[in-house]
């Protein structure tokens, strides 16, 4: 499997693509932090994505309530962000 190492720079100088980049190709991206431990950013399927919300709902106590919570409130319409 081919992974892909970058500095935390360049995650730093444009995140948006950096993030694109590792979604579009697929494949796992190491973050080289300055102290020299690495972050993986790690692209799912919408499959994957799935099985994780699952994963959460039924694991994280801290999770199931910020669902709780969101289910009780009002709903309030999804505005759209203007940055780009």
């Amino acid at each position: 499997m081919d992974i892909k190492t970058i500095p935390l720079s360049r995650l730093e100088a444009d995140p948006r693509q950096t993030l694109n980049d590792c979604a579009d190709s697929g494949l796992p991206v190491l973050v080289e932090l300055p102290d020299h431990r690495l972050v993986a950013l790690q692209p799912l399927s919408p499959t994957d994505n799935e099985s994780l919300i699952d994963e959460l709902i039924a694991s994280d106590p801290a999770f199931q309530a910020l669902v709780a919570k969101s289910k009780s409130g009002a709903r309030r319409p999804f505005v759209r962000s203007t940055d780009g």
